[in-house]
């Protein structure tokens, strides 16, 4: 069971027909309402009507706390493992602006070059739920990964990860992953200022995603401007939306900006941006200028 891929779930966690979890399993996908939120008694009556073994549960592009006890409720109602995804959002849960899942989840895995700013790789991590659960879950993990599913470790890329864990138990880092935050709250509000319909109508978390419906855009080819702008961001399903190879919403979010040291101050001048290319698509000349002072402002906050 896991979040619909248009719900601002995972590819990974069961889409149908696509991925190994939803070709060789039978996936139980949950969406979210006309108001961007998961519904969790719906998830509930879903789980106890289709009984997941296994309850996948994380996000690529919701931009809302997720409810981890009320997830280990349902799980634990139907006897399921809860493995949670912390992908996107590990190093905001070490900062501690986002809800630790480990009180909750059997199991919990996360990339680390997302908001934990480490190198490309992930980890697998059995809580002391999930040794209770069953107490062979660790070695069955590091079976399935080696010599199952992988080759042999890159010695520095695991050198990197550590060197990554060793920094987000700095006190600076918990700066930076509360500043993530704010700077996506403040662009949350700018562009709600200006006119913008965002999904959930906000954040709670490092990204947001804009719907461009109700302007009858598309959100493929506003990514494609956006990046001529020198803006980068990803197109975007949003709840009403049925393919998502032309969806309506873009995705953005602020660990990037943050590293480089924007704060508040420059969040509303990236919005302003943002806004101007979006409500002004076709004018070459906007885009040309807003490329411009994306590279002045960038010029300002080096890459260290």
């Amino acid at each position: 069971m896991g979040l619909k891929l248009a719900s601002g779930g995972h590819l990974t966690h069961g889409h149908p027909n696509i991925t190994f979890s939803g070709r060789f399993y039978q996936s139980v996908q949950f969406g979210i309402n006309k108001e961007g939120i998961i519904d969790y008694n719906e998830v509930e009556k879903l789980a106890k009507k289709g009984k997941p073994e296994l309850l996948m549960i994380g996000t690529t592009a919701y931009p809302l706390i997720l409810d981890w006890s009320r997830f280990a409720k349902i799980a634990d109602s139907i006897g399921a493992w809860l493995v949670a995804d912390i992908s996107h959002i590990a190093g905001l849960i070490l900062a501690g602006v986002y809800p630790s899942p480990a009180p909750h989840a059997h199991v919990i895995m996360t990339t680390t070059h997302k908001t934990l700013r480490g190198p490309r790789g992930a980890m697998i991590m059995v809580t002391q739920k999930g040794i209770e659960k069953d107490p062979e879950i660790p070695s069955k993990i590091d079976r399935a990964v080696f010599p199952g599913l992988q080759g042999g470790p890159h010695d520095n890329t695991t050198a990197a990860i550590a060197q990554a864990l060793v920094e987000a138990d700095t006190e600076s880092f918990k700066k930076y992953g509360r500043q993530i935050v704010v700077n996506a709250k403040c662009l949350a509000s700018e562009f709600k200022s200006a006119g913008l319909s965002l999904v959930a109508g906000g954040t709670e978390s490092h990204l947001i995603v804009i719907d461009l419906s109700p302007l009858g855009l598309s959100g493929k080819d506003i990514a494609d401007v956006l990046e001529k702008a020198g803006v980068v961001t990803n197109k975007n399903t949003v709840p009403a939306d049925t393919s998502a190879f032309n969806p309506s919403g873009i995705r953005l979010g602020t660990p990037a900006v943050t590293t480089r040291g924007m704060k508040e101050t420059e969040m509303k001048l990236v919005a302003s941006w943002i806004v101007a290319v979006i409500k002004n698509p076709k004018d070459k000349i906007l885009v040309k200028t807003v490329a411009q002072k994306v590279k002045n402002l960038c010029k300002k906050f080096p890459v260290r």
